[in-house]
C-alpha cells in the first residue's frame, strides 16, 4: 500500500513547528535557507512581468483568474464552479482553462473531473500552456469568457480580473515561502489582486477573520474582501443513493480524504453532526488503490462506523475502482461555495471585467 501521506504529514508538522527539539529546529533552518533562492526567483519573475520586460499575451475573450498564494486546498474549485454558474446564468459562453493532467488511462484527474461534473455545459480545457488553451477555447468553443483555474502565478496570459482565495483556517501557509512554509510567493503578490475571497469562514472566529483581513489590507488596501463558506450540498453513495444531510447527525462516521487541508473536511463532517470515529488523511491528489479501500473498510468496520465519507474530489478516483456494495456504505460529500459577505462588491468587479472597464495586466 502506498503511504505518501505519512511524509506529507511529517512535513506539515515540521514547518508548523510541531516537531520540537534540536532536529526540528535544524530542519526548519535548512528549509528556510532553501526558500531564499526560490523566493528570489519568484520576485525577479514577477518584477519582469510587472515592469513589462516579459510580455503578457492578450486574447479576444475576457479572462478571469482564480488562484491562491499557498499550496494545498484553499477552495479554488468551488469558486470556479460558482463563477461559471454565474456566467452561464448571464447567457455567456465560458470555458475553464486548467493545467490539470490526465491519468495513464486517459481519464480526467480529480479537479478537472469535479469541474466537468459540476459544470457539464462548460468546456474544460486541460493544457499546461494557458495561451494555447485560451486559443483552443476561443476557436473551438467560441468562448467569450475564460476562467483561468489556478492562474494567479501564471503571468503570461493577460487577465481582466484576479481573484485570490485564502483559506481562513490556514491563511498564510505558516508565513514562509516554499519549502520553509506553504507560500507559493511572498504576500506582497497580493498587490496585483483585485479581490480576496476568504473561504471556510465558518470554521474560524470573527476575530480571526478580522485579523486576516487586516493583514491583507496592509499589503493591498484597495482590493475587495469577500467572505464565503463551503456549504454541504449533497451526499451520495456508491450505489447512487442520496443521503439527506440531516441523516448524518448522530451517525458514527469514518472520514478520509486527500486534500491540502484535510482538517477542513473533517470539521465539515462534524458541523453536520457526524460523530467521527476515525479519520485518515492522504496526500493531496492521492491516487487510491483497491488495497487502500480494503484497508479503509476494515478500519471502518473495526470502529463500527455507520458511514464512510469522503470528498467529491477524492470520489472521482475512488469510484474508478469498481467497489462492491458492502457495509458500511461508502459515500461522498459535495460542497458549494456560498458568499456570506461582499457579494455586491464581487459581482460589481465581475461586471466591470466583463464590460472591459478594468485594464489588462
Amino acid at each position: 500500500m502506498q503511504k505518501p501521506e505519512l511524509s506529507h504529514t511529517t512535513y506539515i508538522d515540521l514547518i508548523s513547528g510541531r516537531v520540537p527539539g534540536f532536529h526540528g529546529a535544524a530542519a526548519r533552518t535548512a528549509l528556510t535557507a532553501l526558500s531564499w533562492p526560490y523566493s528570489g526567483i519568484v520576485r525577479v519573475r514577477n518584477y519582469l512581468y510587472t515592469s513589462g520586460r516579459l510580455e503578457v499575451e492578450k486574447v479576444s475573450a475576457r479572462v478571469i483568474s482564480v488562484g491562491n498564494l499557498t499550496t494545498g486546498g484553499t477552495g479554488k474549485t468551488p469558486l470556479v464552479i460558482w463563477l461559471c454558474r454565474l456566467l452561464k446564468a448571464r447567457r455567456l459562453r465560458c470555458a475553464i482553462l486548467t493545467r490539470g493532467y490526465k491519468t495513464p488511462k486517459g481519464e480526467l484527474s480529480d479537479e478537472p473531473a469535479v469541474l466537468t461534473a459540476q459544470c457539464p455545459e462548460v468546456p474544460v480545457i486541460i493544457e499546461p500552456n494557458r495561451a494555447a488553451g485560451a486559443a483552443e477555447a476561443i476557436c473551438r468553443h467560441n468562448a467569450q469568457v475564460l476562467v483561468l483555474d489556478d492562474g494567479f502565478q501564471h503571468r503570461r496570459l493577460a487577465r481582466d480580473l484576479d481573484l485570490v482565495t485564502i483559506d481562513a483556517t490556514l491563511p498564510f501557509g505558516y508565513g514562509k515561502v516554499l519549502p520553509a512554509g506553504l507560500l507559493r510567493e511572498p504576500l506582497v503578490g497580493l498587490r496585483r489582486a483585485d479581490a480576496v475571497v476568504l473561504t471556510r469562514c465558518d470554521q474560524v472566529s470573527d476575530e480571526a477573520l478580522q485579523q486576516i483581513e487586516k493583514a491583507v489590507r496592509q499589503v493591498n488596501g484597495d482590493l475587495a474582501l469577500i467572505r464565503s463558506v463551503h456549504a454541504p450540498a449533497a451526499i451520495q453513495t456508491a450505489e447512487g443513493r442520496q443521503i439527506a444531510l440531516a441523516e448524518v447527525a448522530g451517525k458514527s462516521v469514518f472520514a478520509f480524504c486527500g486534500l491540502g487541508n484535510p482538517q477542513s473536511f473533517f470539521r465539515t463532517v462534524e458541523h453536520l453532526g457526524g460523530r467521527l470515529v476515525q479519520t485518515r488523511a492522504f496526500a493531496d491528489h492521492y491516487r487510491y488503490t483497491p488495497a487502500d479501500l480494503t484497508e479503509i473498510r476494515r478500519q471502518a468496520a473495526a470502529r463500527q462506523a455507520e458511514l464512510i465519507l469522503t470528498t467529491q474530489k477524492d470520489w472521482t478516483k475512488v469510484i474508478r475502482l469498481n467497489l462492491p456494495q458492502e457495509h458500511p456504505p461508502l459515500a461522498h460529500l459535495t460542497v458549494e461555495l456560498q458568499i456570506t459577505a461582499g457579494k455586491p462588491e464581487l459581482t460589481a468587479l465581475i461586471d466591470d471585467a466583463l464590460g472591459g472597464r478594468m485594464a489588462h495586466r
